[in-house]
């Protein structure tokens, strides 16, 4: 059995070693220690369940596909789930060697039939998660075995995921393959496929391959064999040399960063900062890449770091022993959670021991903390324990350190409207601001607070469902109207109008994901153009923050986030998420895993419909606002909901819009959780709202039968996706990809 130095980690190696039944530990299905070629027989054995006397080389494929395939629709960010660990061939688990190997087969073979006699060529990268090297060795070696080159980093070693997605874009390349899962927990893993434009793949796109893996089941069916052939690892297909000429791509992304958030002001703001910014690296893998950036840019020495080493284990961040069950809590730091006494606390965050670690560095040191594949940034600093009055005023929370000492922790929501604001003050000190109109891309679930500030600076907001992908189909659709007055229906249904050739300040959500765009369209090696990249950048937002706080020197970040809430007479000032997990996603036990989350699904599926039938009960004309208060009024006795103003669908969840406030509830796209977001000009009332409409078990009550028949409620999820798809098909930009002439 697999061991560890680190205590905790033993124990989830034990946990899985112990539930892991001989027959998988036995799987010797490919081995790709093996470094030449070699063929995998998938057999019509593989696609039916295990059974020791009548099928043991049974892997229960057609049940792995069948999950597999309902995620592919509906996924936000990648098709991703818990794995074994030290069994990665084990297919009871959604994210598995084989599973990876039809996936990557499928979609080389629909690139190979829509690109036929065409040098195809793709990037591929990982960051740190168990398992990811073996996963990109089986990907590059799959591809290389159907003619389809493939540019890794020199070792193959980690980069982030922006950088791939800004790889695939500037190279012009068919698109990439990148194992992460976020900032999810340490036994869950997945592929995020990139397409042409560095995006991830719409439902559409990924629906082309989970078709095509359906053919070759059908074919094993028929045949009872299918033949995949493995290349050799040294295949010249796959291809380092490319990346190390260019630094792994460090040199092309500090370029394209010098013409946007690196200008010169910015750097010279951070390189006469007096101290140190803190870089919590979480798994160690934003390290490689990032302290090479820093480096180029001349301003590494104004950053220390906390955990460089590479770990699968995210250095215990975010892990329990709850009377001896193991427990995960993500690396996510901005996630809540309530002691037995009912306190709330931040159990990410109080992993990371800050009261040793920040206890000799001054007051206003701020610690930034990116997670593995280093696309997402909270913003924390220290404070004096004096400031808390005006902290708990402002709704920004904090955690006490020692008796001097607090550490405030501010949502994306937070710190990412002190960003946008920042960089639109950069952009007018230099007189570019009136050159172009500028827009933002949002997510329904963030900020309202970053509408009503928009509103203020003249700036345009295009709200869209949750994840990123969805942010960079906008881009797509500027970019198709530029050289005229651009206009864009956001997921509202409202036709926003951008003006002529505008630009996008700035794009992201709530889960603490942004991009920011540049004054002169950013330009593929081959002549796309893009108004900005297509996947989420901590190190953008790292570099606008770092030179927002040297600006700021002695003045705390929650000052200015003040500041700027009374500057834009901003009411909708706090903010909250509830996340309500119906399950431990933790469990090794994959059977109780499995049982767990069916029943969590349903608890998770029941919530969202008894909101969303209502929003699409009123789009349809079933029932009228009036009647959704009268319904919800009825169900939330404690609750007052006369102030209701719209029910919406926005494309993942339903939208509540009061006077005063929003209520968004949300069903994940990939796991058995509801998400309930809030916003509003009272921070106790929008967590009263967002707790007790998050919770809610969906139970049908009389008066919303009578509103919503069955046949309707049942029917809710799909009218729901109709209207998803129309949203983002209309003004698709949709230009096939043209492979170009490589030069490499």
């Amino acid at each position: 059995m697999k061991t560890s130095a680190n205590e905790l980690e033993n124990e989830l190696f034990k946990s899985v070693y112990d539930k892991t039944p001989d027959y998988v530990k036995n799987l010797n299905l490919m081995d790709f220690s093996n470094k030449g070629e070699f063929t995998f027989a998938l057999k019509r054995e593989h696609l039916e369940p295990f059974d020791a006397e009548k099928n043991p080389e049974g892997l229960n494929l057609k049940e792995w596909f069948a999950n597999y395939a309902k995620e592919a629709k509906v996924s936000t960010a990648g098709i991703r789930g818990p794995q074994n660990i030290l069994y990665p061939q084990d297919t009871r688990f959604p994210i598995n060697l084989v599973g990876i190997v039809l996936a990557t087969l499928a979609k080389a073979l629909v690139a190979n039939e829509k690109y036929t006699g065409k040098k195809i060529v793709k990037v591929a990268g990982r960051e740190v998660r168990y398992n990811s090297e073996l996963f990109l060795d089986a990907i590059a070696r799959i591809q290389a075995a159907n003619g389809i080159k493939t540019l890794v980093p020199q070792g193959r070693k980690t980069i982030p995921i922006w950088l791939a997605s800004f790889l695939a874009f500037k190279l012009d390349l068919l698109g990439g393959e990148y194992i992460t899962s976020s900032h999810g927990i340490s036994v869950k893993n997945a592929t995020k496929d990139l397409n042409s434009q560095g995006s991830q793949y719409l439902p559409e796109e990924s629906m082309e391959f989970v078709n095509k893996i359906q053919q070759i089941f059908d074919e094993t069916e028929k045949n009872g064999t299918y033949e995949i052939k493995i290349s050799a690892q040294d295949n010249p297909l796959i291809d380092e040399k490319v990346l190390s000429n260019v630094d792994d791509g460090v040199d092309l992304y500090v370029e394209y960063l010098k013409s946007g958030v690196a200008q010169k002001s910015s750097l010279d703001l951070i390189k006469d900062l007096n101290g140190k910014i803190v870089i919590e690296n979480v798994g160690g893998s934003a390290y490689r890449t990032l302290s090479r950036v820093l480096k180029k840019l001349g301003i590494s020495d104004k950053f220390v770091w906390f955990n460089i080493e590479e770990d699968p284990f995210f250095h215990s961040i975010g892990k329990y022993n709850k009377n001896g069950t193991f427990y995960d809590y993500s690396v996510d730091a901005t996630v809540i959670a309530k002691r037995e006494n009912g306190e709330k606390f931040f159990p990410v965050i109080e992993t990371m021991h800050y009261d040793e670690k920040l206890k000799d560095m001054p007051i206003g040191t701020a610690v930034l903390i990116t997670d593995p594949d280093h696309d997402r940034l909270t913003i924390t600093q220290t404070e004096s324990v004096s400031r808390i009055s005006e902290l708990e005023k402002a709704g920004i929370d904090y955690i006490q350190l020692n008796h001097d000492t607090i550490l405030t922790v501010f949502t994306a929501n937070q710190a990412f409207l002190m960003l946008m604001d920042f960089w639109a003050k950069q952009l007018k000190a230099q007189g570019l601001w009136n050159k172009h109109p500028r827009f933002m891309i949002k997510t329904t679930a963030s900020a309202i607070s970053w509408d009503e500030w928009a509103k203020k600076n003249d700036v345009k907001v295009v709200n869209v469902p949750v994840g990123f992908k969805e942010i960079a189909n906008i881009m797509k659709k500027v970019e198709a109207q530029l050289g005229k007055e651009v206009v864009v229906d956001d997921v509202f249904a409202n036709s926003i109008k951008l003006g002529q050739d505008p630009r996008l300040l700035f794009g992201g959500e709530e889960s603490g994901g942004m991009i920011m765009g540049t004054e002169e369209l950013i330009k593929s090696q081959h002549g796309r153009c893009a108004v900005a990249m297509r996947e989420k950048s901590a190190t953008e937002a790292i570099i606008v923050a770092s030179a927002l706080i040297s600006k700021l020197d002695k003045t705390p970040l929650s000052e200015y986030l003040v500041q700027i809430f009374d500057e834009n007479e901003i009411i909708g000032r706090f903010d909250t998420r509830v996340d309500i997990a119906y399950y431990n996603e933790s469990e090794p036990d994959i059977n109780k895993l499995k049982t767990a989350k069916i029943e969590g699904e349903a608890k998770r599926t029941k919530n969202d419909l008894f909101y969303l039938s209502m929003a699409m009960g009123v789009k349809e004309g079933k029932m009228t606002l009036d009647n959704v208060k009268e319904v919800l009024n009825d169900a939330f006795k404690s609750l007052i909901f006369d102030n209701l103003v719209s029910i919406k669908f926005v494309g993942d969840g339903t939208y509540l819009e009061f006077t005063d406030k929003y209520i968004e509830i949300r069903p994940s796209g990939t796991d058995a959780k509801t998400k309930a977001y809030g916003g509003g000009s009272d921070k106790g009332i929008i967590e009263t709202y967002a707790e007790n409409l998050g919770n809610y078990s969906g139970e049908r009550t009389e008066l919303h039968k009578k509103f919503i028949d069955d046949k309707f409620y049942n029917e809710t999820k799909d009218k729901a996706m109709e209207y998803y798809l129309a949203f983002v098909e209309k003004d698709a930009n949709n230009a096939p990809f043209v492979i170009p002439e490589y030069n490499f």
